[in-house]
Parts: C-alpha cells; structure tokens; sequence
C-alpha cells in the first residue's frame, strides 16, 4: 500500500487517479474528504486527518510501504507560524510515521523556490545554494533539510523532488491564475517586458515523476522537477496563440509594480486579506529561473510535456468548468 499526503490538492488530484492505474493500492490523507466528491470515482482508501496530527500520522502510515508526502500549505501570503505547522512540523510527523512503519521509499515533495534568489548565470541545478526569501520558502527548506538529516542518521530511504511552478489541470491559483485565468478573463498584466524566465511543472508531470523516483530514484537525493524555462513573453505568446485571444500584455516594470506591491502588502496586512500582488511575488516573478532537469533525466528517466502540450490541455479543463470559451471559427463561404 502507498499513502499518499495532500490527496486532494492540486497536485493530489492529478497524482491519484494515475496511481490507480499504475496498480497500487492508495491510502489517500485529507482533511476534508466530504468537499471532493470525485474520491468516490476512484477505489482508494480515505483517511480523514490532518499532518498536523501526529497520532493519526501514525495510524495512517501502519501497513503502508512507500509514502508519498505531497501535504503542504502554498500561499504567496500567510502567517509564519501556518507555514511553519503544516510544513516542518507536519512533515516531522510523516517522516517519523513513515520510518515506524518501515516503509522502502519516501517521496517528499519540496520546490524549487527554496532557492529563493537564484544567483547565477548557469541553469539552477540541485547545488545551488538555498537562501529562502518568504515565510513559506523558509518552511519547505527546513522540512527538506530535515528529510535529508532523516536519511542520513535515521535511515529514512528518501527521495527529494523540486518541482517548479505547477500549471495545468485543477489548479487556481499561481502561475495558473497569473499565465492563464487572469489574461483568458481580459486582465494581461506582466511585468520587465517579459523578459525574465519563469520555470513551470506540468502538474501530470510532477505526479509522472513521483512515480519515476519510486522505482528510480536514489535515496538521498534531490531532483528537479520542471518543463522547459522560457521567458514569460514566451509563454504569453503560447497560450495566447493557443487561446484565441490577443498577445497584448501590460508590461509594468519593476520599479512601479514593487512599491505597488509593498502598499497593497501594507493594506493587506491591515483588513487580514490576500492581496493580488503581495510583495513575497518578487522572488518568484522577478527572478531568472533557468532551471536545470538533467539529473532527473539520467537518473528518473524523466522527460516532460511540451509546454505547448500542456497549455493544450490546461486549456480544455478552463473550457471545461467554463472560465474560457473557444471563439468560433466562421465558416468560409
């Protein structure tokens, strides 16, 4: 048996149903089975906790071999200490649930944000030096150091993937919420011209290379997990291109967008609510994130989606719950 952390999330909801179909049997942990109807589609076994909660951890982990800890809690804004609960100290809990159980592979799944800042003109691969640049980076960094001291002092047989941004079916928010929903719904911000890379992960392949590193991947290791990098322009031209609608975006520069950001964060932080851009989206959207899947490729045998491919497919589920609508071709008389 496998279980399976964060069963309904963005990348849960993908990973799930191709582990049904991979042939094993799934032990699936949510907090709120009752709000995700499309469980019952699938033959898993559902258990009602939290990672939070480390006697359930335990319970849940009983009789399972691999673990795959996808639990987490992402938000460009958030209380530390929120951060802190769900991502160390919950994954403590796994961790410790798993190395209980005996289980034979531990896939924890990090990102690749932990870098922060990247400094450096080459591809990022997995020696970059970390330096986290938000509350959220912070937690995933010290839950990925602690997998590793695990493995090195507890015989913890993990395995580290980073994925970068994840697009793709089932998501709302992030780099499907700014690349995708906003522009489709006649809001084409972006920023530099354009200019910078951005690093997206096509969420099927996330969930692909999970299944790679149960069989592949080396414990102890760290693995990137992304598409190809391409500039944000470039993306912007793809999904247009893909959807119909218009390549304009509104390129604001930094140096208007940042100090924006800085009082929307103020405000934010006055009425408790989100901003649309709080200031922690710089490290993501103003940096230069060429990263670097070569040892995930010789080591995993991964290789991704074109991003074309996955726009494609992104696409049809925004059609699907009926955020965007093709324009109909006229037909030639």
């Amino acid at each position: 048996m496998i279980l399976v952390t964060g069963g309904t999330g963005f990348l849960g909801r993908n990973l799930l149903p191709m582990l049904v179909e991979a042939g094993f049997t799934v032990r699936a942990v949510t907090r709120r089975p009752e709000e995700h109807p499309w469980l019952k589609d699938l033959d898993i076994d559902i258990f009602k906790a939290d990672v939070a909660d480390r006697d359930a951890m335990f319970e849940a982990a009983d009789g399972c071999q691999h673990v795959i800890h996808a639990a987490g809690k992402f938000r460009f804004w958030g209380r530390r200490n929120q951060f802190h609960e769900t991502n160390l100290v919950g994954s403590q809990n796994v961790m410790d649930a798993a190395i209980a159980a005996g289980i034979e592979k531990f896939i924890h799944i990090s990102t690749i944000v932990v870098i922060g800042d990247p400094q450096t003109d080459n591809a990022i691969d997995e020696t970059h030096p970390a330096n986290p640049a938000d509350p959220y980076q912070e937690s995933k960094l010290a839950a990925e150091r602690v997998a590793l001291q695990y493995h090195a002092e507890k015989q913890l047989p993990v395995v580290v993937l980073r994925p970068g941004a994840f697009y793709g079916p089932h998501g709302h928010y992030a780099f499907n919420q700014m690349f995708f929903k906003d522009p489709l719904q006649g809001w084409p911000i972006g920023v530099n011209q354009g200019r910078l890379y951005t690093f997206p992960a096509y969420i099927k392949d996330v969930a692909q290379a999970i299944l790679l590193a149960l069989d592949n991947g080396r414990p102890g290791e760290i693995y990137n997990i992304c598409s190809q990098y391409l500039r944000h322009r470039e993306v912007d031209r793809i999904i247009s291109d893909a959807a119909g609608i218009s390549r304009f975006r509104l390129y604001i520069p930094g140096t208007l967008i940042i100090p924006f950001a800085r009082v929307m964060t103020l405000i934010g932080q006055i009425t408790g609510k989100e901003p649309k851009y709080p200031i922690t989206l710089r490290s993501y959207i103003f940096n230069d994130w060429r990263v670097s899947i070569e040892k995930a490729r010789r080591e995993l045998g991964f290789e991704p989606t074109s991003f074309e491919q996955g726009v494609q497919e992104t696409l049809e589920w925004f059609r699907e719950i009926g955020v965007w609508q093709p324009k109909e071709k006229r037909l030639s008389k």
